[in-house]
């Protein structure tokens, strides 16, 4: 086999690639190559708190920015995504969340055979390794080390016994049985280190002779002989390159560079290649359609009981403190998640399950001079968002240069229900910090403010302040319908050789955070390409 040839490429080592490369050169009978646009690594990723300074260094991040629109203000939005081996989970918050049942079941509903619940949680089982123990929906001895948050605090304890009084029940695993109630984050860290899809996947298996991986690599486009792919053509530094796939190529460059490239190989939308200059060589609807994010409204509430929250232990001296204590025992707040306490919970009586996540954050993070940094005042940041939103955007080529970054239209608040639940969310925080035991610890409402109280007011504070939780899903999404880019098996429709694992393809947005479940794709489509081979 020649040196740019390979059974299969794989353009974009983020949560799904890895996981791809890793199931796919298992056996040793196939050489692929894996690209990857971005650096090997960062210095600061293996740190967990380094999501609060990578979530906008371009050295780890595309820095991607919303176009503006008039239901938030005109205010572009920033969407992070990784650009480094292992991608978003690189460089993300190490909240580790499935979804509910629910998600999965309504995929196949939607005529997507194999991806019901009880078709994905063997998946899952397989790819942890759960430090709490195996069960029927948990599994041990996988790649991915998942571990609850170790952080003890008093406002935890508090945040527990508000749920009690409400009614919320304990739950000591909602990615088990069920999903519901107020409860410590599972989480993406294992002995202090974060567990990123690059360290789990790609490290125990860069000794491989059958993989190759190629970092610095931008893709330009896919290479076409007529409906078939058969290559990637990619540019490292100023040279141009081509790499030539005996089998397939598979696509897993996340929500926005997915449809990117795709569009820039004149696959797509035909007024959309024709604006940017592409001549149209496959048609396809919904290729950068469908877009699909958590917008996530920030409410924050002061903290009155001294040495709770880390805007008084982590500043000046505490910071050192922390950074010590970190190096002896792995502990402290650079262990941290971006959340260690959740709220999966009901706006409505009535709903069968949860339809808001809430994360709960031991501080109060003010922005300076673009920066983020604790803030001087203690405080609790209650991050809210809708599990389900039914606004739908786009993601779309702006020229034929693969360099310029797409636009990114979300259209967030489009959608009356998406709307409604905001409002019913930042009601059902106020009423948890309102609850005795929070009153124990809790001052006055910072942001919106208590002044803040219809609904009108209410949908002001989020077009004004709200940004989104990175959850970027839906652009290359997968069904049979007029508006589907990949079908059941991932394969993209009209076209041989080409398909896509990456969050592109949901559907529906998942109930929680999309890193382990854009693994679980990853995992996925190993599974469907091996049996295919076989």
């Amino acid at each position: 086999m020649a040196e740019n040839q390979f059974d299969y490429i794989i353009v974009g080592a983020g949560s799904a690639g890895s996981a791809l490369a890793n199931r796919l050169t298992a056996n040793g009978r196939h050489r692929v190559l894996l690209l990857e646009a971005g650096p090997k690594g960062h210095y600061l990723s293996r740190v967990p708190v380094s999501f609060s300074k990578l979530i906008d260094d371009p050295a780890a991040n595309w820095c991607y920015r919303s176009e503006p629109e008039q239901s938030m203000r005109n205010r572009p939005i920033p969407v992070p995504r990784g650009r480094l081996l292992g991608g978003s989970s690189s460089i993300n918050g190490l909240v580790y969340v499935r979804g509910q049942r629910l998600d999965y079941d309504a995929w196949a509903q939607l005529g997507n055979r194999g991806w019901s619940y009880e078709d994905v949680l063997p998946i899952f089982k397989r790819m942890e390794h759960y430090e709490d123990g195996a069960d029927e929906w948990r599994g041990q001895g996988g790649p991915l080390w998942v571990s609850v948050a170790p952080d003890q605090n008093p406002m935890y304890e508090a945040l527990f016994r508000a749920g009690d009084e409400l009614g919320f029940p304990r739950n000591n695993d909602y990615n088990g049985a069920r999903q519901e109630g107020i409860v410590k984050t599972q989480t993406t860290i294992s002995r202090g280190r974060r567990m990123s899809a690059a360290y789990c996947y790609l490290d125990p298996i860069r000794h491989r002779s059958n993989l190759k991986i190629e970092t610095g690599a931008l893709g330009r486009r896919l290479l076409l002989e007529g409906k078939r792919c058969v290559g990637v053509e990619y540019g490292v530094g100023g040279e141009v390159r081509e790499a030539r796939a005996r089998a397939e190529v598979i696509l897993c460059a996340g929500a926005v560079n997915s449809p990117q490239l795709l569009e820039l190989s004149g696959i797509g939308r035909s007024e959309v290649l024709q604006g940017a200059g592409i001549a149209v060589r496959h048609e396809l609807k919904g290729v950068g359609e469908g877009l699909r994010d958590h917008i996530a409204p920030r409410t924050i509430f002061r903290i009155t009981r001294p040495g709770i929250a880390y805007n008084d232990r982590a500043r000046g001296i505490g910071l050192a403190g922390q950074i010590l204590r970190y190096g002896l025992t792995r502990g402290g707040l650079l262990n941290l998640p971006s959340a260690p306490v959740l709220g999966f919970l009901r706006t409505r009586a009535e709903l069968e399950s949860p339809d808001i996540q809430i994360h709960f954050v031991p501080y109060h993070v003010v922005l300076r001079n673009g920066k983020r940094e604790l803030g001087p005042d203690a405080g609790i940041t209650c991050t809210l968002y809708q599990l389900r939103p039914e606004s739908l955007g786009s993601i779309h080529i702006k020229s034929a240069e693969p360099s310029e970054h797409p636009a990114i239209r979300f259209n967030f608040l489009d959608a009356a229900i998406d709307r409604e639940t905001l409002i019913a969310g930042v009601r059902v925080i106020r009423r948890i910090i309102a609850t005795k035991a929070m009153q124990e610890l809790c001052g006055a409402e910072v942001q919106p403010g208590a002044e803040v109280q219809s609904d009108d007011e209410i949908l002001d504070f989020i077009a004004e302040k709200a940004e989104t939780a990175y959850h970027p899903v839906g652009t290359c999404k997968m069904g049979g319908d007029a508006m589907a880019v990949v079908d059941d098996q991932l394969r993209v429709h009209g076209l041989q050789g080409l398909r896509i694992a990456d969050g592109a393809i949901m559907p529906t947005l998942v109930s929680g955070n999309t890193n382990g479940p854009c693994m679980m794709i990853g995992e996925k489509c190993a599974d469907l390409i091996l049996a295919a081979a076989a």
